[in-house]
């Protein structure tokens, strides 16, 4: 990265270093809940290590104010962004009553919260796209103007719900942000025998909006062409889809042994551009962040964790009665 480039687009020295730090609690916040899945203190875990930066781009790019985000179960770093905080995603790690996503009724990555403007999602993947246009017509409706961010993998490109949310928001230009985070494979299918284009980027022009590939390490150009795409929006000049090209750099979940279909080395290599370290590296060389200055960051991160660990752990579950609360009856 280019000394000081994220000048050139509008970000500050304080920006960029929240970023990292937003970077660098998503990925602490993941690993323990690895380790705390691997002990058998929470049942399940959805990664999001190696797309931190494309997160943490993109999100920096809305009014956390006044826009929406409808995120699918990786966004750790862009629920971050909007306001969820460690403690929040360890009490739904343990599925306790405090979990601010659903009370402890949802597994984890079920993001969600109206103080957060962030729409609750639900397990079928992609169903968050066709929401986000909804909340986007809705904001055309009543006049605010609000751009919608919403996310998903590479592989929710292929569902229906994804074609027909472009569709409508192309053919009624709303205000809406598809954002793809390709990590190259949809649990275990690899792009190539996903898509017959060159990219997820390619599949808007059939839906008459602009289509972006972007390098999904960078959260400098994430926020670049994500801040464009949001004032195109707020402009009324329609939708913008965009590809962040990134990689998972762990199993699909926590019930998932990637080391059937993903050959070492692949990811081997892909972890020498982990966006913790790149991103890092850029910080040092802008003259921004130092070994000493890195190393009080991490610790104070890791003690951020530490007490969201031990709080959520202690924090009561639901009560029984409960279950029947918001549930649908005859």
């Amino acid at each position: 990265m280019t000394k000081n480039r994220h000048q050139a687009v509008g970000l500050t020295d304080e920006q960029v270093l929240d970023m990292y730090r937003y970077m660098l609690l998503a990925r602490k916040v993941d690993e323990r809940l690895w380790l705390l899945n691997r002990a058998g203190k929470v049942p399940f875990v959805i990664s999001c290590q190696g797309q931190e930066a494309a997160q943490v781009g993109a999100a920096f790019a809305f009014d956390k104010e006044k826009d929406y985000l409808c995120p699918y179960y990786r966004d750790f770093g862009a629920v971050m962004v909007f306001g969820q905080t460690a403690r929040d995603t360890l009490l739904s790690a343990f599925a306790k009553a405090e979990d601010p996503n659903s009370g402890g009724r949802q597994m984890p990555g079920h993001f969600g919260g109206k103080k957060y403007r962030i729409l609750t999602g639900s397990s079928p993947v992609t169903t968050q796209v066709p929401h986000a246009v909804g909340i986007a017509l809705a904001g055309r409706m009543t006049g605010e103007n609000h751009a919608v961010f919403t996310s998903f993998g590479e592989g929710s490109s292929n569902q229906g719900d994804f074609h027909e949310g472009a569709n409508f928001a192309g053919v009624h230009k709303l205000p809406v942000i598809f954002f793809c985070e390709n990590n190259k494979y949809a649990i275990s299918v690899p792009l190539k025998k996903q898509l017959a284009c060159e990219s997820v980027a390619d599949r808007a022009v059939g839906y008459g909006f602009p289509g972006v590939s972007v390098d999904g390490n960078d959260p400098i150009e994430v926020y670049r062409v994500m801040k464009e795409a949001v004032d195109r929006a707020k402009a009324g000049e329609g939708p913008t889809l965009v590809e962040a090209v990134t990689y998972r750099l762990v199993p699909h979940s926590s019930d998932d042994d990637d080391r059937v279909y993903r050959d070492r080395g692949e990811v081997d290599e892909a972890k020498k551009q982990d966006p913790i370290i790149t991103f890092s590296q850029y910080l040092k060389e802008a003259g921004l962040l130092t070994d000493e200055s890195e190393s009080a960051l991490s610790n104070e991160v890791q003690a951020i964790v530490d007490e969201a660990t031990e709080y959520a752990e202690q924090a009561p579950y639901p009560a029984p009665e409960s279950t029947l609360m918001h549930v649908y009856g005859s």
